[in-house]
């Protein structure tokens, strides 16, 4: 009994410090959620609107689309609809993510209105290593250009080649492999299954 005394003689501070702490996080974190999210929407469209151009609003579909996550576990993919002015399908936009070299790389992906070629992404999210993964993030830089224009279909990682040519093989940016994998595996994971569902949905001929 003294030995319980004393712990909590020696500790309680400790103890009421990390219960009001906790709390001011959770009170933190419940306060800017709202804002943070509402940033990481304005980013989504600024960021699709450079790779869909003729797209004035991106619409939810009412309908979400389902695909299979890197353990075959269901998951959930915010795909969006880019409109014209007209109202039209301009392209397809959305959000994907996956281990790189020192965290996880979130990207905003769009597809022409076909869902055939791909327009091109931009990085919502990254830390990779300065001066090599991170040329990634390099809008129009020789790696994010391979990849408008390229088929919106299985895409494989060189480590050299033409960079200009414009197909499915992806030539690596030298020293960052791996980061250049994970953009690759990035892809391959949701492109070809969103546009199974979106086919088997109707929205895709």
């Amino acid at each position: 009994m003294s030995n319980l005394k004393l712990f909590f003689r020696e500790s309680w501070l400790l103890l009421v410090s990390s219960v009001l702490f906790g709390g001011l996080l959770a009170l933190t974190d419940a306060a800017w959620r709202p804002r943070i999210q509402q940033n990481e929407i304005n980013k989504f469209s600024n960021l699709a609107r450079t790779l869909l151009p003729a797209a004035e609003t991106f619409e939810h579909l009412a309908d979400p689309i389902q695909i299979p996550d890197d353990k075959g576990r269901p998951m959930l993919v915010d795909v969006r609809r880019g409109l014209d002015a007209s109202g039209a399908c301009a392209g397809w936009a959305f959000v994907c993510e996956g281990s790189g070299f020192a965290d996880k790389i979130k990207l905003v992906v769009c597809v022409d209105a076909k869902f055939e070629i791909l327009t091109g992404f931009q990085v919502l999210a990254s830390n990779e290593t300065p001066g090599f993964g991170d040329k990634i993030t390099i809008q129009n830089g020789f790696y994010q250009a391979q990849y408008k224009g390229a088929p919106a279909e299985r895409l494989t990682l060189h480590k050299a080649g033409d960079s200009k040519l414009i197909d499915s093989e992806i030539i690596a940016i030298t020293g960052a492999t791996v980061t250049s994998q994970a953009v690759v595996d990035i892809l391959n994971a949701y492109v070809t299954p969103i546009k199974e569902q979106l086919r088997q949905k109707g929205f895709l001929q």
